[in-house]
């Protein structure tokens, strides 16, 4: 039995995340109830946006940001300024307290509906946040940010640098906590941090800049207008939410289809039963250890699901379904079709081209293509009896002078020998 999540080496980084954050909440409370709500209107407007924000957030696995409004709306409150050409007087701690609050309050109907809440969220949002807050709202306040950045159109460089350390800082913490999670998954499954964190700083040109720049705009847009801003400038970001929504299902859609037709192979008699997601379980981990993250990981995982696919070609099926042992021309036909069946499934170009290489040397292929060939191999060996999963790791080393690449043949044995070299076809 796998230790529960959070457990292991990465457990005090993850704890004190978490611990942090719940410090800031308790002392950002404690605060507010001592010295009262300054703005009470714009605590209300802010918290309301953040709460429907989380309300309306999605549940989907794998979401950078399942709750955008809620982001920006927290983001907006942290680098609010003025209101309607009036100074404000709320505070980092004010900010907090609001935003922890809101959460907690839209969590409270989300657990009726039995939705659940993500701790670890919640945690990186307040620490963002407050990042955010405690960066702009002492310059504010002081007057300093005026003196540095002047009061008229070169103000909005301000909130803008802020923007960008705290971007920084959540893709820190999000890099921290994915690898935790990543841990939780299986042995094998933990990518190094650097390449997870590069994954997270990628990924701020997407949603997150939309994120920031709404929240931005916000903070800006009272600053003129007072309070009635968010209702206008929050528009387009929950559009914006809506038609990610339809495409995450777009998506999930297409995963289903790719996994009912690496089935197809098994129900055949082409492939052994879990031959596919064995292939693709074990083949994500290895690219994980090889420092893939991201789209790189997702085109890796359907390619493994779909690399037999084209087998269904075939008159009779091979036996154990190991086609390395037909004459090459054979091998790059199956591919071919397989590639081209990929092709009409939506999976995307890249994921067909992964499962079209599978028969070119592997000097030729993309590393994608040489993690599913050795994987493929190792799974097909073990269903051979050679001598169990060190037999098999050994015969694929003989190989790695003109079959297998020795970095990828290293890799899996690394990731098996962290799982305890369970055999591929245990479970």
């Amino acid at each position: 039995m796998r230790a529960p999540h959070g457990s292991g080496p990465l457990a005090p980084a993850v704890f004190a995340v978490r611990g942090a954050a719940l410090l800031l909440a308790l002392v950002a409370l404690a605060h507010t109830l001592v010295h009262g709500l300054a703005e009470p209107g714009l605590a209300l407007v802010f918290g309301l946006l953040v709460a429907a924000g989380e309300l309306i957030r999605r549940d989907a696995a794998g979401d950078r940001e399942p709750a955008p409004l809620a982001a920006a709306g927290a983001l907006g409150y942290a680098l609010l300024g003025d209101s309607a050409g009036r100074p404000t007087a709320h505070g980092a701690l004010q900010v907090i307290a609001v935003v922890v609050v809101a959460q907690a309050l839209a969590a409270v109907p989300r657990g009726a509906c039995g939705r659940r809440t993500d701790a670890d969220r919640a945690a990186r949002r307040t620490l963002t946040v407050g990042f955010a807050a405690v960066c702009f709202q002492p310059l504010y306040a002081s007057g300093q940010a005026e003196r540095w950045f002047g009061d008229g159109p070169y103000f909005p460089l301000f909130p803008l640098t802020v923007l960008a350390l705290t971007a920084l800082c959540d893709a820190v913490l999000a890099a921290l906590l994915a690898r935790s999670a990543a841990r939780a998954e299986g042995p094998g499954a933990l990518p190094p941090y650097g390449s997870l964190l590069a994954d997270e700083v990628r990924a701020l040109a997407g949603t997150g800049t939309a994120i920031g720049v709404t929240g931005v705009a916000t903070a800006l847009g009272v600053a003129v207008a007072g309070p009635w801003a968010p209702a206008v400038l929050c528009g387009p970001l929950l559009l914006t939410q809506v038609s990610a929504r339809r495409y995450a299902a777009v998506r999930t859609t297409c995963r289903q289809t790719m996994a009912s037709l690496a089935r197809a192979t098994e129900i055949a008699g082409y492939t052994p039963p879990g031959h596919a997601r064995r292939v693709a379980a074990l083949a994500t981990a290895v690219g994980r250890e090889l420092g893939l993250t991201g789209s790189r990981l997702t085109v890796l995982e359907h390619a493994a699901l779909m690399h037999d696919i084209g087998q269904l070609s075939l008159v009779d099926p091979v036996a154990g379904g190991a086609t390395a042992l037909l004459p090459a021309a054979e091998q790059r036909r199956i591919a071919l079709l397989g590639g081209a069946v990929v092709r009409r499934t939506g999976a995307g170009p890249a994921v067909a081209a992964v499962v079209e290489r599978q028969a070119d040397p592997y000097r030729e292929q993309p590393l994608a293509a040489r993690i599913v060939r050795t994987v493929n191999a190792y799974d097909d060996l073990c269903g051979e009896g050679v001598g169990g999963p060190l037999g098999a790791l050994e015969q694929l080393r003989l190989g790695t002078g003109h079959d297998h690449q020795p970095q990828v043949v290293e890799a899996l044995g690394r990731v098996l020998a962290r799982g305890g070299l369970t055999p591929a076809g245990a479970g």
